[in-house]
């Protein structure tokens, strides 16, 4: 068993600041008061499933610190799906209550604006001082190699395991402060609540990713911690190189993950004072897998660290292979379609399908996120997904989709199609209500065949090797106009 966080947290500091936006601050007290009220009026009972489809904001925390405090399971969808989209995770999860911040959502089954969701008929309840370490806390959706996604459970233990790994990793100090600036609907940004229970440290949530404006909170409001993906980070740095006013020392930690980090990011992180630390991590770890040590930050640049306390890590390969992962930080399994599929082996480990290596001091490098796999702005999408939907055209023969290098979001996918006839149909168009922004393809190139082997697989590196080609061929141009 373990305490009922938010009850525990407020008994231990209930004056501590716990939550700060915009300047306005709450203490750990105000959170429980306000928090129990909201959880009085929720139409659900303990156990039930609540789901949050959503941006930050201060009323997305307090509705998830109320749904936490009335053991509801949380279920996080991403806010940029399409209605499409949603409606299959919606059913998939089987949640009867879908809270939302946009009215042009609230005509779908089962949605709701967050003022009518306690304005239905509530149902009462006590509070309880103890959960159970098996509790479901949140269920968030994954893409699987199959192209539907998955929703994986993570549960009170999944969550503590991760958060005291951290803590033994980074430390921990009364006067921490972490910026949230990642969605709190991703694990990078759900987990920050996590810790911020458990550590009783302060939560600063910003509603959205703006350079100019984090790095400001970090030179004048005592903010010690930040996460990032790569995008992020690459932005941050293009921001703080310009006006050249350095960081408190106070600031301790940037954590980058959401993908391998260039090195040339960390070189110039490092020379300009950045903090900058890579860590990995995914979904059905609830965050944090491995984290490098700060110290450690400029003669392991590239890795990610060692494996956390209370994680094993192994490499299935000689020297290189596939990242398998075991602990108790590791989720027992999946809902919906996917809940007869085991999540990991008889001996606890998790397949993550991302490819690495170690060093000869037990240092992990991530050599590639995943085969197939997209990370784009810090989105993992994978391809088999995109391919899907565009195979559902009728004058689609073949799809294969790839990453495509992008200055701005990393990587975004580009596609090559076959089709039946000589014209090429408008799939942009018709991918728009399919697929989240995000997830569609920046190009299109029709073509007559695809590349397959002889098991009728799509071999995807000759795709790449097309768009490589593409690629030369332009600068080539460039350059003999050019001269």
């Amino acid at each position: 068993m373990y305490p009922n966080l938010l009850v525990k947290r407020v008994q231990l500091t209930p004056d501590r600041v716990a939550l700060e936006i915009e300047g306005q601050q709450w203490t750990w007290r105000e959170v429980y008061e306000r928090a129990l009220n909201l959880a009085q009026d929720f139409p659900c009972s303990s156990g039930e499933r609540v789901g949050f489809w959503s941006k930050n904001s201060e009323t997305m925390y307090f509705y998830i610190q109320a749904a936490l405090l009335k053991q509801c399971e949380l279920v996080f969808y991403n806010d940029r799906l399409t209605e499409e989209e949603f409606l299959f995770q919606q059913l998939d999860s089987e949640v009867v209550w879908t809270v939302t911040d946009r009215k042009d959502r609230a005509f779908l089954e089962n949605v709701y604006l967050y003022e009518q969701f306690v304005s239905l008929k509530s149902v009462p309840f006590e509070v309880q001082p103890n959960w159970s370490r098996e509790q479901t806390i949140s269920i968030m959706y994954t893409s699987g190699t199959t192209g539907r996604p998955k929703g994986v459970r993570q549960t009170l233990e999944n969550h503590v395991t991760s958060a005291l790994g951290s803590a033994l990793n980074l430390g921990v100090l009364p006067e921490d402060k972490w910026l949230c600036v990642m969605p709190l609907y991703h694990i990078s940004g759900f987990s920050m609540i996590m810790r911020s229970l458990l550590y009783g440290s302060s939560l600063q949530l910003h509603e959205k990713f703006e350079p100019q404006t984090v790095l400001e909170a970090i030179r004048k409001t005592g903010v010690t911690h930040l996460s990032v993906v790569t995008t992020m980070l690459s932005q941050l740095l293009r921001e703080f190189e310009q006006d050249e006013e350095s960081l408190p020392s106070s600031f301790r930690t940037i954590l980058a993950g959401g993908g391998p980090v260039p090195i040339p990011y960390l070189e110039r992180a490092q020379s300009s004072g950045f903090p900058v630390v890579q860590t990995y991590g995914m979904t059905e770890t609830s965050s944090q897998t491995c984290t490098l040590l700060p110290e450690e930050a400029i003669r392991k640049a590239g890795s990610a660290g060692k494996p956390l306390f209370f994680a094993d890590v192994r490499i299935d390969g000689d020297q290189e292979g596939e990242i398998l992962v075991r602990g108790a930080h590791v989720t027992p399994g999946y809902v919906g379609h996917a809940s007869t599929l085991p999540a990991t082996s008889e001996e606890g480990w998790l397949r993550t399908g991302d490819i690495g290596k170690f060093d000869s001091e037990g240092y992990l490098y991530i050599l590639d996120r995943r085969s197939d796999l997209i990370v784009s702005g810090g989105e993992n999408i994978y391809p088999a997904e995109i391919e899907q939907a565009l195979l559902s055209h009728p004058e689609v023969l073949d799809a294969g989709v790839v990453a495509k290098l992008d200055d701005k979001w990393g990587q975004v996918p580009f596609a090559f199609i076959v089709v039946k006839g000589e014209e090429q149909p408008d799939l942009a168009l018709f991918l728009s209500s399919k697929l989240a922004k995000y997830k569609q393809p920046v190009g299109y190139r029709f073509v007559e065949i695809l590349p397959r082997n002889a098991s009728n697989k799509l071999v995807r590196r000759e795709l790449k090797k097309w768009i490589e080609k593409e690629a030369g061929n332009i600068e080539t141009e460039l350059n003999e106009l050019e001269s």
